[in-house]
């Protein structure tokens, strides 16, 4: 067995809460360059430019791609050939995200409690931590930094299994117009089909990890994939919802097994400051 201390994890942690708030992934970014030349709307384009300079920037000068530096979500494969000591794996995530947040200067948006007191937590701690065991001797650990905007977009629809195809379209679609320009377009879509309710939104979620311009390999979702993307850039929401082709920059799917009885689809959205980081230990 390989042991990890805590202190390892901490600092990690730490390092990825700030790149992931200063470096627009290459994926992302490339993909942003290529609709800057095949938008149709003049402010769109100027949208596109803008987004894209704002990405330099901030690599350049190591500030936020955005003054909303979002909910921190971690995502962890943990090997079963490994040992975590010094302490439990989830404090050591949540200290990773304080220090990060706090010594990277990013701002902190979390609220102790949802209703009724909503006070700062003041380091941008808890985490929302999703956790999956796999074979080997290392721990990986993704942080999604979800910024408001778009996670308030976020949709489930408990379909029919008769709604079938045409139905998801149909939900997808909508959803993402009716949205306009709340996640900050153009987006990644993120879609859960299957499972049960939560389960589908955990998958819609963990899509967005996805490179932009994968390809499913399922051909049938693959193809899918395809035509939502499509649909939903004919839209007309365009960049920042001002109009436009730039809508999506790409749609993941990922599925589950369900109930007979069932079909949940859920949707998630990542903003065009779709930050995300990894590390391996």
């Amino acid at each position: 067995m390989r042991e990890i201390h805590c202190n390892t994890i901490v600092e990690s942690v730490r390092q990825i809460a700030i790149k992931a708030a200063f470096d627009l992934p290459d994926d992302v970014l490339g993909k942003l360059i290529e609709l800057s030349s095949k938008e149709d709307s003049p402010t769109g384009t100027v949208i596109l430019r803008q987004i894209i300079d704002n990405a330099h920037i901030a690599q350049k000068e190591r500030l936020p791609i955005c003054q909303d530096t979002g909910t921190a979500v971690l995502f962890v494969e943990i090997g079963n050939e490994i040992v975590i000591t010094g302490g439990l794996l989830p404090d050591a995530l949540n200290e990773g995200i304080r220090q990060g947040y706090t010594q990277g200067y990013l701002r902190k948006s979390i609220v102790s409690d949802p209703l009724f007191e909503r006070s700062n937590t003041k380091d941008n701690t808890p985490a929302s931590v999703y956790y999956e065991y796999v074979k080997g001797d290392k721990l990986k650990i993704t942080i999604l930094s979800k910024g408001g905007g778009c996670e308030n977009m976020s949709s489930l629809a408990m379909m029919k299994p008769s709604d079938g195809r045409e139905g998801i379209i149909r939900f997808i679609v909508s959803s993402i117009v009716n949205a306009g320009g709340n996640p900050c377009p153009p987006v990644i879509a993120g879609i859960g089909i299957g499972g049960t309710a939560d389960k589908a939104c955990y998958l819609a979620k963990k899509a967005l990890l996805r490179p932009v311009g994968s390809i499913h390999e399922n051909q049938q979702y693959a193809d899918l994939e395809r035509e939502l993307l499509s649909e939903i850039n004919k839209s007309g929401v365009g960049p920042q919802g001002f109009g436009g082709y730039a809508t999506a920059l790409a749609v993941h799917i990922e599925t589950a097994p369900c109930h007979i009885a069932s079909m949940p689809v859920a949707l998630n959205l990542n903003c065009h400051a779709a930050r995300q980081a990894t590390v391996i230990i």
